[in-house]
């Protein structure tokens, strides 16, 4: 085995080959090293392409997401307004406000509603009936928390966990008792709490609602139902005759207490304008029994009202007429309103009960004498109302409930008016006035009712200023019930 050794000439080409190489693998590695200034124009390599989408992707979410950025794309220049915020040091709490800050956590409303009792409250309150049964040893708290009515408002002082300090509730407008807990002792304490009364003078236009409109102003429920139910009833169908535009002025009493309306008392005066005529009212008590007038101190409650019955239809009128049971032809001596059975039936007027009982085709029948030659009958009652023959009742009583019995097709009330045993069509007849004030009632009416005149016209002058020049019936009404320009 012999060695074979290279010639000079291969050994230095090789030696060239390897320089070469070597040099051209650094000139790649620096062009891999060195920074890209610049696009070249050249072909892009993968790597290129990645870098590409994931710089365009982190731009499109910056713009998106940076408001600031965006603005700044669009060459919104607004003003940055940076929020600044400052630590201020609070005075330390004295030793008093950490004491109450520890016993007392605050005052807790409850208000009474339909069925709650006190034993309810405090269970609802996670209160021992033990601390109730002390509270209820003294007198007044029993009288008052044992008989509370919805709407009783009732204040529990509850300190951080749970005990009850105090208890508080109105004995009356002016006097609120606070029950203080020590220990095993119970202290009441009365506050006074001052009120006012005011003779208020309440304006507005009836509009959508009078209801809605005279409850915003101020009106209470009650001073409506009023107004509608009571006061202008006979004179004004609230259902028919009343508009938009039509107004009412109204004097109330209202009891305020630490600027809180807390009572509304009865309607004094109000005149109410219907399709153009104006109807006035005062309130006027005589004998102890208050009544409502008009500006020439007549009473505004009728003798009768028409309709002895609410919510009915007229079926049936006065004339002759086919019986619709017997079939012939016969003087029909009164008129019929239909209605569902056990509908409430009220006295026409003032009277005394001259009949109860069954009266032949009738059926169960009431007759009632108002005086005067007057008489009204009601048949085919289902049952009487709670009254007895020979008893007097006042206009509205309910004296029955309407019924089928006796020859009736169906449920009704067959309602008679008679003058002196005359039968007359309650519908058209012209039923007596009730007598007027006279005399020293007369001079005392126009007495009082002369302040709520002049309070409702100085109000209506500022209100309706703006309304067009022509004669003001509500005006004319004040003005002609002034003391001294009615007549006698």
């Amino acid at each position: 085995m012999t060695n074979s050794v290279p010639p000079p000439q291969a050994d230095a080409h090789h030696q060239q080959v390897l320089h070469d190489n070597l040099q051209a693998a650094a000139r790649n590695r620096q062009q891999e090293l060195a920074p890209r200034r610049h696009l070249y124009p050249g072909r892009w390599t993968r790597r290129d392409w990645g870098h590409a989408s994931l710089f365009a992707t982190l731009g499109v979410l910056v713009v998106a997401l940076v408001p600031g950025v965006s603005q700044a794309m669009r060459g919104d220049a607004q003003p940055q307004h940076d929020l600044v915020t400052m630590s201020l040091a609070l005075p330390p709490l004295t030793a008093t406000q950490r004491t109450a800050q520890q016993t007392h956590d605050n005052w807790q409303l409850v208000t009474v509603e339909r069925g709650q009792t006190l034993g309810s409250i405090f269970s609802d309150l996670d209160l021992p009936a033990s601390t109730m049964h002390r509270i209820l040893e003294l007198p007044d708290a029993k009288a008052k928390l044992t008989r509370m009515r919805p709407g009783t408002e009732l204040g529990f002082d509850l300190s951080l966990d749970g005990t009850l300090n105090k208890l508080r509730y109105d004995r009356s407008d002016t006097e609120r008792v606070e029950l203080s807990l020590v220990g095993d002792t119970v202290r009441e304490e009365v506050v006074e709490r001052p009120v006012e009364i005011r003779n208020v003078v309440i304006s507005g236009e009836v509009g959508r609602s009078l209801f809605h409109s005279a409850r915003k102003l101020g009106l209470s429920g009650a001073n409506i139902n009023t107004l509608t139910d009571e006061v202008f009833k006979y004179d004004i169908d609230f259902n028919t005759d009343v508009t938009q535009t039509d107004r009412f002025s109204v004097v109330v009493e209202q009891v305020w207490r630490e600027g809180e309306l807390i009572r509304s008392g009865p309607v004094q005066a109000a005149v109410f304008t219907a399709k153009g005529k104006p109807f006035s009212a005062f309130r006027y008590e005589q004998d102890g029994k208050a009544e409502y007038y008009n500006a020439e101190g007549r009473p505004l409650k009728k003798s009768f009202i028409r309709m002895p019955i609410q919510y009915a239809r007229l079926s049936s009128r006065f004339g002759s007429r086919r019986h619709p049971v017997l079939g012939t032809m016969r003087m029909h001596k009164g008129v019929d309103y239909a209605a569902p059975t056990g509908t409430p039936i009220m006295a026409a007027g003032d009277a005394r009960v001259q009949f109860r009982g069954v009266q032949g085709g009738y059926g169960n029948t009431v007759v009632l004498d108002h005086g005067r030659g007057h008489t009204t009958l009601y048949a085919h009652m289902s049952r009487f109302g709670n009254i007895r023959q020979g008893q007097r009742v006042a206009q509205g009583t309910v004296i029955g409930y309407v019924g089928t019995t006796g020859l009736s097709t169906g449920p009704h009330l067959h309602y008679e008016f008679r003058v002196n045993g005359v039968h007359r069509n309650p519908l058209q007849h012209t039923m007596p006035e009730p007598d007027p004030l006279s005399g020293a009632a007369l001079a005392q009416f126009r007495q009082q009712t002369g302040p709520a005149l002049a309070r409702i016209r100085e109000v209506e002058n500022v209100i309706y200023a703006q309304v067009p020049a022509k004669p003001d019936p509500d005006r004319q009404v004040a003005n002609a019930a002034r003391p001294g320009n009615g007549r006698g």
